[in-house]
């Protein structure tokens, strides 16, 4: 079973020019494969962003972290984080 569901993965897919300049996907099966070779991310809110980011030691920490290229608001109260 995929880590990713169907509607992370259509985030993924509709707004990965946010991050990447070019699309690195073109289906849910690439982008799924994508996501799990960039070891992606589910968190839920933006505490789970804030403190995914501060495990990790980011620079982010100075400024809007949920502004972040890497943070993909999935709509439903949970963010999918991608590190480029």
């Amino acid at each position: 079973m995929s880590k990713y569901d169907r509607k992370v993965i259509d985030c993924f897919l509709k707004n990965q020019r946010q991050l990447f300049p070019e699309e690195v996907a073109a289906t849910p099966e690439e982008a799924e494969e994508f996501l799990e070779d960039m070891f992606a991310v589910v968190v839920r809110g933006a505490k789970g962003v804030k403190a995914y980011f501060k495990e990790v030691g980011s620079d982010y920490m100075d400024g809007d972290v949920m502004e972040a290229a890497e943070v993909f608001d999935v709509g439903d109260g949970r963010y999918l984080i991608v590190e480029g």
